[in-house]
């Protein structure tokens, strides 16, 4: 078995990186994503004990079931945030703490399955959404209290694209490490 560091772990297929063109294949792929993720990540826990989903992925980091809830309590937020860019001028978005949502008891111990089920219908729905959204809309900004910074629809839909994958690599990639 190879030795990965803390920050292979922690960033198993690497950080976002905010691509200097987002082409249309480019932002079709980064939706493509977001649709298949519910498979995805369901398919990755497939099979896991309850003993097993209480593995932390990375010393000091989420268990799988918070792992697998902290992705449903992100991409709420996430269709929340779409939805409040495409309806008012350049919202300033409610931040929240992630870290103390993935402690509370439905993160820390709540059954994964109504994350997946609920991952499942609000994808369906967000995709819905992005699919029927225009060049103008994929334009549309919130601004993120922590940085002050506007951030397009069109990169914050790679963004999560990212993020899905980047946590359900967190679960396959632990799998591989511990042979399960």
């Amino acid at each position: 078995m190879e030795n990965l560091s803390l920050e292979q772990m922690r960033y198993p297929i690497g950080v976002f990186k905010k691509p200097n063109e987002i082409t249309d294949d480019l932002l079709k792929s980064w939706i493509e994503d977001i649709e298949a993720l519910p498979t995805l990540l369901k398919k990755a826990v497939d099979g896991l004990s309850e003993e097993q989903l209480e593995l932390p992925y990375r010393p000091e980091g989420w268990t799988l079931r918070q792992t697998v809830n902290h992705v449903a309590d992100s991409h709420i937020n996430a269709y929340c945030r779409f939805k409040l860019a495409l309806t008012e001028d350049t919202p300033t978005i409610r931040p929240y703490e992630e870290q103390f949502w993935a402690e509370l008891e439905d993160g820390k111990n709540g059954p994964i399955e109504w994350s997946l089920t609920l991952l499942e219908v609000l994808h369906k729905r967000w995709i819905v959404l992005l699919k029927s959204m225009t060049e103008e809309q994929f334009e549309r900004t919130f601004v993120h209290p922590a940085t002050q910074q506007a951030n397009s629809l069109r990169i914050v839909t790679g963004m999560y694209s990212w993020h899905g994958r980047h946590h359900t690599a967190h679960i396959t990639e632990l799998r591989k490490r511990l042979g399960i």
